[in-house]
């Protein structure tokens, strides 16, 4: 096999590649011995119908194809390894000679992993905010547990912001019912938002028995963003009891005996989930300083591809929660040529960042191992909420998908390795420690195990 590359820009390539008859002939009987195996031709047993025969029967173009199907992604692989390079797509291959008894010529061009060449990363600096936990933090948290033991009461008054109403809704539009779109004795409380819009100026002020109109749009089904006739009617105005906040509470509430231990608590694990904020902004402070001092030229049909996907993405959990992407935008104060814009940013430094960390993780020769891959695939099912017997299930179906996993470990040692070795201050000048940082953001002791948890919390 002969192949030549020609380099179309820093991030795509074309080959041009010729197979010799001597080397397709294998791919040639196999597709015969294949199709023998699939055809009944009187007079022959199943596998023992010659090739001529085979040609008379299906034809010869019918071998001919399946054999091409057979070589053109082995010779591929082999002349991207002949020139040294690393494919990112799907190539768009062309056959521009395929003869009998005559050699294969064909072409493929692709977006290849661009030449990058890294600066001396080591002692990068970056800032971070300082991790500060104020007494409003706390009583927030507080005030968020005591609503979870609150109790509520009936109440003979027109309800308010804050209470809960229990109510009965039902949506028509020029008339007619809406299908799906009524409900009886929901309860809901006034000024939490999130449901209809219109909805809580409604409930404002109507007592039990009371019912109003308003119009709203529904935020799923058919009739997503048309304006329907909504009646809304009250059937109880209940009032939330907070439970005080003493010692009793903080049993009730808490394996603690005391409030102060309970709040002490409560300030304890606000700090360790601001570490990791802290932890997160530093790994993207210091990837961001990286990126800035190296130059990396971007494969436009990856950006192309990520940016649809993001979007489609984006545009998909917007529906689940009842909204348009024009909703969105009106509510963000947002034009489409901002939000295209700011996409377009994010996905071009993600790309970016994802080309430099493999650089690095080839440089140090970094490997996966099979349990690095296992807690892997845990973590990421038990972070979208999924069986991780059924994660492993998926994989047994689309086994490609262990090399993008790969992928994750070796970049995210790649990025711990940026970290560790950068200098991280808070703004007060504060060194922020990361070593040993665990993903429930507490500290490893310094031992061997240090670093595998600066892994872990860096992915975290």
């Amino acid at each position: 096999m002969k192949s030549a590359v020609e380099t179309l820009s820093p991030t795509r390539a074309k080959l041009t590649v010729e197979v010799p008859f001597e080397e397709l002939k294998p791919s040639l009987d196999k597709a015969y011995k294949q199709i023998a195996q699939q055809i009944n031709v009187p007079g022959f047993r199943r596998g023992k119908v010659p090739p001529q025969v085979i040609d008379r029967q299906v034809g010869r173009d019918v071998v001919r194809d399946q054999a091409l199907n057979d070589v053109l992604p082995q010779k591929y692989s082999e002349a991207m390894q002949e020139n040294d390079l690393t494919p990112l797509a799907q190539p768009e291959i062309e056959v521009t000679r395929f003869e009998d008894d005559g050699p294969l010529e064909f072409t493929a061009e692709v977006d290849v992993k661009p030449e990058i060449v890294l600066p001396d990363y080591a002692g990068l600096e970056a800032q971070v905010d300082d991790v500060e936990v104020t007494d409003e933090d706390v009583e927030e948290q507080v005030q968020a547990l005591r609503e979870r033991f609150g109790t509520l009461k009936d109440v003979e008054r027109p309800a308010a912001d804050g209470d809960f109403v229990v109510i009965d809704l039902k949506a028509t539009q020029n008339g007619q019912p809406v299908e799906g779109a009524e409900v009886t004795g929901m309860s809901y409380q006034v000024g939490k938002g999130g449901m209809l819009d219109g909805l809580d100026e409604a409930v404002t002020g109507l007592s039990a028995g009371e019912e109003k109109e308003f119009t709203s749009q529904l935020v799923g089904g058919d009739l997503i963003g048309q304006d329907v006739d909504v009646v809304v009617k009250v059937s109880q105005v209940q009032e939330q009891e907070l439970p005080e906040v003493d010692d009793e509470f903080a049993q009730l509430a808490s394996e603690f005996d005391t409030v102060e231990e309970l709040k002490a608590d409560v300030r304890e694990r606000l700090g360790r989930g601001k570490r990791l904020e802290q932890a997160a902004a530093a790994r993207d402070a210091v990837l961001e300083a990286l990126l800035e001092k190296v130059e990396v030229p971007l494969p436009e049909g990856i950006v192309t591809d990520e940016l649809n996907n993001r979007r489609q993405q984006f545009e998909q959990q917007l529906a689940f929660a009842g909204l348009t992407l024009e909703k969105y935008l009106e509510d963000e104060g947002q034009t489409q040529e901002e939000f295209e814009a700011d996409l377009e940013r994010r996905v071009r430094e993600s790309v970016a960042a994802q080309l430099v960390l493999d650089e690095i993780a080839a440089k140090n020769e970094y490997g996966v191992d099979q349990n690095e891959l296992t807690q892997h695939i845990i973590r990421r099912a038990q972070q979208s909420g999924q069986d991780p017997q059924q994660a492993f299930g998926h994989l047994q179906e689309h086994p490609h998908h262990i090399q993008e996993y790969a992928a994750e470990i070796v970049r995210g040692k790649a990025l711990a390795e940026l970290v560790e070795g950068a200098k991280v201050t808070d703004k007060s000048g504060n060194e922020v420690r990361l070593k040993g940082l665990l993903p429930d953001g507490t500290f490893a002791e310094e031992t061997e195990g240090a670093e595998e948890s600066t892994e872990e919390s860096t992915e975290a």
